[in-house]
């Protein structure tokens, strides 16, 4: 019970503070908690299977191949899963009439990319146990809050803008940018140091995210 509660109690924080983030209006709790299942179980499966695939193509034959180790942070990582949690923000939370202002991009990414976050640490904390849980809670769960707000920031302003298409598909590949270089620092750990780049890259990611909120509060049409 506590490992659970070490897993879980980082997402909560997070969704907790998003949610009052969003100031003028609130978005329906049922539907935060659709998103945020949806992030559980759809994206995390949508990851498995298109991971498989991608591993397939891009297999790493030499964990020491710096080449190899890139490929496999930003397109076999970082894209699949950030594509696991847009396909759901693009197909579900934008089309749902409660997807009303730019700030509800930043809510229902994270929401979703959350829920993805909650089943990856309860897997990683219940298999390597209570270090493995500090850490994440330091590390993995602000990574994918932070990959969530800079995805939805731009996927928020979709419905206001004359280039959804762009729009949606820059939130995607800014929030695979961060997420692939957070990870490829941290697949080279054979070289030393390298680990301050991923801490760097995930700072970076939290300066221009808060950023990405303050920007949306202030444009909100609710205001």
């Amino acid at each position: 019970m506590n490992l659970l509660l070490l897993a879980v109690a980082p997402v909560m924080i997070v969704v907790v503070f998003i949610y009052l983030k969003d100031k003028y209006e609130k978005e329906p709790i049922h539907f935060l908690i659709k998103n945020f299942l949806l992030g559980a179980i759809v994206s995390v499966f949508v990851t498995l299977l298109l991971g498989a695939v991608a591993s397939a193509i891009f297999p790493v034959t030499d964990y020491t191949n710096i080449f190899q180790q890139f490929i496999k942070a930003f397109f076999v990582v970082a894209l699949v899963e950030e594509f696991s949690k847009y396909i759901i923000v693009r197909f579900y939370a934008q089309k749902n009439k409660e997807f009303n202002e730019p700030f509800d991009g930043i809510v229902y990414a994270v929401m979703i990319s959350m829920g993805f976050a909650a089943l990856e640490n309860i897997l990683y904390v219940y298999q390597f146990g209570l270090a493995t849980g500090i850490l994440r809670a330091f590390t993995a769960v602000p990574a994918h809050a932070t990959f969530g707000i800079l995805m939805g920031y731009f996927m928020g302003k979709v419905k206001f803008s004359d280039n959804p298409i762009k729009l949606n598909l820059f939130g995607l590949m800014i929030a695979t940018l961060f997420h692939g270089a957070y990870d490829f620092f941290l697949f080279i750990n054979f070289i030393p140091g390298t680990i301050i780049g991923a801490i760097l890259s995930l700072l970076i990611g939290i300066f221009l995210a808060n950023k990405a909120i303050k920007k949306h509060q202030l444009s909100s049409h609710f205001k």
